[in-house]
């Protein structure tokens, strides 16, 4: 009952009309069955995926930007379980990026630095997902009176009412 009320029978029928005009305008070759080649880089694409400090969030048959330096990416999704490991790549950098301005290095220096502060960012990123982040009360939204405007040879209704006073 509670879903027929929210979703009735008309907006379910019209959703699937919008649907089948969609998929009368696209190319029909769009909507065959996908080959077990097909399918097998489907599935693989998501192991792809798995990253040793999360899970990459890029979309499908879509090419790495970073060249999996997934530190840097902000499509990596970091795996809170992998908190230590990339503690452990962020004190790194922080020693190459020092070894690097000992040495002069520094074109190094500045790549290091990207991904220092992608290490960085990452780490803030599981401790805000670790809080769960505070709940900001917005109050309750505040109605305006209606504003009835006269419409010529009528009155408004506060004008009414204070004819009637």
């Amino acid at each position: 009952m509670g879903y027929k009320a929210i979703y009735p029978a008309e907006t379910i029928e019209a959703h699937r009309a919008f649907i089948a005009r969609r998929r009368a305008a696209r190319p029909s070759e769009e909507y065959r069955t996908p080959t077990e080649e097909e399918w097998d880089a489907f599935l693989a694409h998501f192991e792809k995926r798995k990253v040793s400090i999360g899970t990459c969030g890029r979309a499908f048959s879509s090419p790495c930007v970073h060249e999996h330096a997934c530190v840097r990416c902000s499509l990596l999704r970091p795996d809170p379980a992998q908190r230590g490991r990339l503690e452990e790549i962020r004190d790194n950098l922080v020693a190459r990026i020092a070894e690097a301005e000992r040495e002069g290095w520094l074109g190094e220096v500045e790549g290091l630095r990207i991904s220092l502060a992608g290490a960085e960012d990452k780490l803030a990123h599981m401790d805000r997902r670790a809080s769960g982040g505070t709940a900001i009360d917005l109050g309750l939204p505040r109605i305006a009176p209606a504003q009835i405007t006269q419409v010529e040879g009528t009155a408004s209704l506060t004008q009414s009412l204070d004819d009637q006073q």
